[in-house]
């Protein structure tokens, strides 16, 4: 005959289930404060995270020139360059698409002032004139080759736009991190000859004053239109009878 089976379930006493209830529940308010201390702490840190951190007066957005030389060789001969090889320099001037601001230099080895003056007269069509020395540039230049180099200045504005500040607190006082970057940026893109940014121009001696006064110093000078006298119009002008 088979046997058969009795399954009771377990009691547990009262007491125990009472201390395990006390201890959940201890844990876990623990748990929970610690959690939600951190979420807090973390929200405030991030908050002010992206506060500006710059307290001076000065924007650290500022415009950067950068420089590129242009190569360009071409066969000599004692008498300058050849028709071939002006045409070959015009065309590539043409291509650059040469402009003010645009700095010419020649690397003649041969120091043929024929040459120089084929490229000087060249140049002169877009109303550049040569640099005095020409920079170092990469490869050798085979035997009765002279090298015209065209340096091309560009400005620009790193980091612009910045909205990396995202929080509306400013404990420290200081500037936007972007501050600077519209009125630098314009600057950069507008400016004719970006190297003016570095150094300037040189002066002639003749200030904007002087220049400015020739017109108003002329108009002075001159006579009155009605120095001379009025011009005498004849009784046969006048007209009429009696």
């Amino acid at each position: 005959m088979p046997h058969a089976r009795q399954t009771r379930l377990a009691r547990v006493p009262a007491s125990t289930v009472q201390s395990f209830g006390q201890t959940f529940g201890q844990n876990f308010g623990q748990t929970f404060g610690k959690l939600a201390l951190a979420l807090t702490l973390g929200l405030g840190l991030a908050g002010c995270g992206g506060m500006p951190t710059n307290p001076s007066l000065y924007s650290t957005k500022q415009p950067v020139v950068e420089r590129t030389n242009m190569t360009f060789d071409v066969n000599t001969t004692p008498g300058g360059l050849p028709v071939s090889e002006q045409q070959r320099l015009n065309g590539w001037f043409e291509t650059l698409d040469l402009r003010y601001g645009d700095r010419i230099a020649i690397d003649n080895p041969g120091q043929n002032p024929a040459v120089t003056n084929a490229v000087r007269d060249l140049a002169a069509r877009y109303g550049l004139m040569i640099a005095d020395t020409a920079p170092i540039t990469p490869g050798m230049l085979e035997p009765g080759n002279a090298r015209v180099v065209i340096t091309r200045s560009t400005a620009s504005v790193p980091g612009c736009p910045d909205w990396s500040a995202r929080s509306d607190m400013n404990y420290g006082n200081g500037l936007s991190p972007g501050y600077g970057c519209a009125v630098n940026s314009n600057l950069a893109a507008m400016v004719a000859d970006p190297q003016d940014l570095l150094e300037g121009k040189k002066g002639s001696g003749e200030t904007v004053i002087s220049t400015s006064s020739k017109a108003i110093s002329t108009y002075r000078d001159m006579d009155p239109t009605g120095k001379a006298g009025l011009k005498d119009a004849g009784t046969a002008a006048a007209g009429g009878g009696n």
